[in-house]
């Protein structure tokens, strides 16, 4: 069971980092790219700018 869990925690993780990673252009980030997708649910629960461009960058 925890294999699954796993499993889908997974996914959704290389789920939003992809669209982070395909929409990153239109956020107001200009670097960083690698590191702000690897770090995206972080800083999504931290981070009130992040989750806003974050929210961008999945549009479209």
């Amino acid at each position: 069971m925890g294999y699954v869990i796993f499993l889908v925690g997974f996914g959704v993780y290389l789920w939003g980092a992809s669209k982070f990673w395909r929409g990153f252009r239109r956020t107001n980030f200009t670097s960083n790219r690698l590191v702000l997708t690897a770090m995206w649910p972080a800083l999504v629960i931290a981070n009130r700018s992040y989750r806003q461009n974050f929210q961008k960058a999945l549009k479209g």
